[in-house]
């Protein structure tokens, strides 16, 4: 399979689980070819192209020719300058590998990170929240991880993989997004009536049980498992965590859980004082789902030896 192909495929994948809705991804693209268009000739140049076919920005084609064959490749949650090492090592040892695949992103994805929170506002908008609050209250917390980001050395294991001459490619809000759109379908068709029936739907889960044997499994964070579930709201992409005051206009639509990735100490405070279900699924775990469920759309077409890494564990769906 052709590097080229695969870095697609993500992105198809991306937008067709998107839980905006493909059409909102697809208006994304329209949105950038517009803006794009109104750009002087001088400032093109300084335009990232790949938004014309890519809605988020944090997935990205690191290094390497789309046109190379990929055969054999290297997958973790993480790809830092040891990752790439163990790969070149492995070069060294016959097993030589033709594509680095990271789910966390690195280089210019990682420094983009922030861009693609924005679609956590049209998440909120289509479970009641005003699109108005929901925009404005996001604003500041991007603002706040985009300079966060500003410093980071964020081209190191990019530099290293380009060194070695490795194809690096990194697969984030995609893979968010599939695990979101999988565990959102599973809880609405299973529909728990309880937090502990939801606990339990996760715990049966491969890579939950996995998580739970790494002791980073499911836990309910906030509520109790009497409470009833009430309507759920599964909340694993958007880049990264977004505003704290999020929860204050959550409580005040027909949400009464949140199954998420993780949250901060803060977070937790907003959500406890609004009274929510709080269920964290697992951070891991729950990006072991969406890099499963998306190499399981690669292998639907051709068999690729895939080597686990970096708190990845391969489990097929096929």
């Amino acid at each position: 399979m052709k590097l080229g192909e695969i870095y697609k495929k993500a992105i198809d994948l991306g937008m067709k689980n998107d839980p905006r809705s493909e059409e909102v991804a697809r208006k994304e693209l329209a949105r950038a070819k517009e803006e794009f268009d109104e750009l002087r000739e001088d400032q093109k140049k300084e335009f990232d192209l790949e938004r014309l076919d890519n809605p988020y920005a944090d997935t990205r084609l690191l290094y390497g020719e789309k046109e190379r064959e990929v055969q054999r490749l290297l997958a973790g949650i993480d790809m830092e300058v040891g990752e790439v090492l163990l790969a070149d090592r492995l070069g060294e040892k016959g097993r030589k590998v033709d594509l680095l695949l990271s789910h966390h992103p690195e280089g210019r994805a990682l420094a983009s990170l922030y861009e693609v929170m924005g679609m956590q506002a049209d998440i909120l908008h289509k479970y009641g929240v005003p699109i108005a609050v929901a925009e404005g209250i996001l604003e500041g917390r991007i603002k706040e991880v985009q300079r966060r980001l500003m410093p980071s050395n964020h081209t190191r294991s990019v530099d290293v993989a380009a060194l070695l001459d490795i194809p690096f490619l990194c697969v984030h809000t995609p893979a968010d997004n599939t695990v979101t759109t999988y565990l959102q379908k599973m809880i609405e068709e299973q529909k728990p009536f309880l937090v502990k029936d939801v606990l339990k739907l996760l715990k049966e889960i491969p890579e939950y049980q996995e998580g739970i044997r790494n002791h980073n499994g499911p836990n309910l964070l906030l509520g109790s498992e009497k409470r009833k579930a009430g309507k759920i709201f599964v909340d694993m992409t958007g880049g990264t965590g977004g505003s704290k005051e999020a929860f204050e206009k959550i409580a005040r639509t027909d949400i009464g859980t949140i199954v998420g990735m993780h949250i901060g100490e803060e977070h937790r405070a907003e959500a406890e004082k609004n009274h929510l279900n709080v269920i964290i699924a697992g951070h891991i775990p729950s990006d072991t789902i969406g890099i499963n469920l998306f190499l399981d759309e690669l292998e639907r077409e051709e068999k690729l030896d895939i080597i686990a890494c970096s708190g990845f564990r391969r489990v097929s769906r096929l």
